[in-house]
């Protein structure tokens, strides 16, 4: 690394950005064996902490950028070494020196198209809204209930527009009074940051900030567990705090309180995946069983690695916008363990997981034998 004098410039330079916690690793290896990367392939955050503890890390090296900041090891660690912390603090430094290998460099696309148009797909930002046209949804005002934060996949994406739809048309029939910003709406920022662009994150995080002080919103709905995230647990470091829901609590809600009741029935085996923005990063495991559970003719089955064990989808900590090899996908592990406790559909509640496992169920022998499909749009088939 040229522009770093030496060691101790990169340790110190860790240390500002949110790193210093790997002083306290003392090398159990425990981070590596619960790691989903070293179920296709070698992999050590335990090197990297090691490295970085002494200033040895290669920021030119992609295993910096392989952490999918899945929450696992965390969760595990015994010294509380905070490697998520630690290894976007070294992506932090590789940003802001410009240093990325050739498989991350789509992070810089995907940073360019955040900066110009507010999303990550490039997309245009008059269309954010788009989606919604014909599905009896408004623009938000003041004394609307919520405001429904659609973000970028599920603004833009063919196939997760059909989520977005399916929430609308459940909010319509449960009578809920919501709007949403279109144009206004700017990408969360969540995994720009876990990629190492503080500084985009923060200009992302302001302008929605802004917006959402000047449209007098107070309570904010999602679907994606990475806006859920950033919102409740990363945007009040600007000093503010808005009631946060996703959306599957917000359907047990009205199921309980009945302003949603199943009129129908269907005929189907489900398992639900815990996304880990969700689930390990803020402890929804529950809602969404109880969801499915209040669904007639669903039987839900769990596969191996489940709730707190959910084995990463593989597209967290900015991955989502890397190639990843076949071979070395989480996501095809996780759909031979849908297909391997016998269901017919895999149930979740995020965008990346979505993505990445109907690409995965292509790989399938008989791709048909199992549908990809998001709670929303199961519910949806019954009301």
């Amino acid at each position: 690394m040229e522009n770093v004098a030496d060691y101790k410039e990169i340790i110190e330079i860790v240390k500002d950005k949110g790193g210093d916690a790997f002083k306290y690793c003392y090398q159990c290896g425990l981070c590596d064996v619960v790691c989903p990367w070293n179920r296709v392939r070698p992999f050590s955050m335990r090197k990297i902490v090691r490295q970085a503890a002494f200033g040895m890390t290669e920021i030119e090296n992609e295993e910096i950028w392989r952490c999918t900041t899945c929450g696992t090891c965390p969760q595990r660690c015994p010294r509380d070494v905070k490697q998520i912390d630690s290894g976007v603090a070294l992506r932090r430094i590789a940003t802001e020196y410009g240093v990325f290998p050739e498989n991350v460099r789509p992070v810089r696309a995907a940073s360019g198209n955040m900066s110009s148009v507010g999303n990550t797909l490039g997309e245009d930002r008059e269309k954010r809204g788009a989606w919604a046209e014909g599905h009896s949804v408004q623009p938000f005002s003041e004394e609307m209930e919520l405001l429904y934060f659609t973000g970028c996949y599920f603004s833009y994406d063919s196939r997760l527009k059909k989520v977005a739809v399916a929430t609308a048309n459940l909010l319509n029939k449960a009578g809920v009074a919501f709007g949403i910003l279109g144009a206004q709406e700017n990408c969360c920022g969540e995994s720009i940051r876990k990629a190492g662009d503080e500084e985009l994150f923060r200009r992302l995080a302001r302008e929605n900030i802004k917006a959402f002080i000047d449209n007098g919103v107070k309570r904010i709905l999602v679907s994606s567990p990475h806006c859920y995230h950033t919102f409740k647990n990363e945007y009040p470091e600007f000093m503010v705090r808005f009631e946060v829901v996703h959306i599957n609590q917000l359907l047990l809600q009205l199921l309980e309180e009945g302003r949603l009741k199943p009129a129908g029935e269907v005929s189907l085996t489900v398992t639900y995946h815990d996304p880990c923005y969700l689930g390990r990063h803020n402890g929804i495991y529950d809602e969404p069983r109880e969801i499915l559970r209040r669904i007639p003719g669903v039987e839900l089955v769990e596969m191996p690695d489940s709730r707190e064990n959910s084995l990463c989808c593989g597209g967290g900590g900015g991955r989502i916008w890397m190639d990843t090899p076949k071979g070395e996908r989480f996501s095809d592990l996780r759909v031979d363990q849908a297909v391997g406790v016998g269901a017919g559909v895999l149930a979740t509640s995020c965008p990346y997981c979505i993505t990445n496992f109907e690409d995965s169920r292509l790989a399938l022998d008989d791709s048909d034998a199992l549908r990809i499909k998001d709670i929303t749009e199961i519910l949806q088939e019954v009301i």
